[in-house]
C-alpha cells in the first residue's frame, strides 16, 4: 500500500477498496470518471464532504446518496449497520465517492474518526465475498476525493484507523 502514480497524477491506495485521490480540479489529480465502473448492476453514490460539517449532515448526505432505508435510525450504530448491509440496493457492486473528503466533520476530530472508522469497517466487510466457485473482490469501493493539499493528511488518518 502506498502511492501510485497515474498519467494524471498521484493517488494513494489505502486498501484494495479504498483510495485517496486529489480531485483533479487544479489539473494535478485523477478525474473521478476514470475510476468509476461502467453503469449496470453497480450502484454509485456520491456524497459531498462540504455538506457533512456535522453528524446530521453526514446522515443526510448518505440518506440521499445511498437511499438509506426507512428504518435508518439516524445514529452511528444505524449508519454502521446500513453500510455493512446495503441489501436494499439492487446492485452487485457499490462505489462510494466522498467528494471533498477533507471537509467531512473537519472541526470534530472524534466524530471524523468515528465516520471513517465505520466506512473502513464497511469496506472490509464488503471487500471479499467467499463463494463456492471463487472469491469475489471489491463489492464496495470507496474513493475519498480531496484537494491536493489535504491528500497526505487524509491518507495519514486513514492509515491509523
Amino acid at each position: 500500500m502506498g502511492a501510485m502514480t497515474t498519467e494524471k497524477g498521484p493517488a494513494v491506495r489505502i486498501h484494495p477498496w479504498l483510495h485517496v485521490v486529489p480531485d483533479g480540479s487544479d489539473g494535478s489529480g485523477v478525474p473521478l470518471g476514470e475510476l468509476l465502473p461502467v453503469p449496470g448492476r453497480t450502484y454509485v453514490a456520491r456524497v459531498d464532504g462540504r455538506e457533512m460539517a456535522d453528524v446530521d449532515g453526514v446522515f443526510q448526505q448518505f440518506w440521499d446518496g445511498l437511499r438509506l432505508p426507512d428504518y435508518f435510525g439516524w445514529n452511528w450504530d444505524a449508519f454502521s449497520d446500513c453500510l455493512r448491509d446495503l441489501g436494499w440496493l439492487e446492485a452487485d457492486h457499490h462505489v462510494l465517492v466522498v467528494e471533498h473528503a477533507q471537509a467531512v466533520l473537519a472541526d470534530d476530530a472524534e466524530e471524523r474518526e468515528q465516520f471513517w472508522g465505520i466506512v473502513l469497517q464497511a469496506g472490509r466487510r464488503w471487500s471479499y465475498t467467499k463463494r463456492p466457485e471463487a472469491v469475489e473482490l471489491g463489492r464496495l469501493v470507496v474513493v475519498a476525493s480531496c484537494d491536493t493539499g489535504s491528500a497526505e493528511s487524509l491518507t495519514g488518518l486513514l492509515k491509523t484507523l
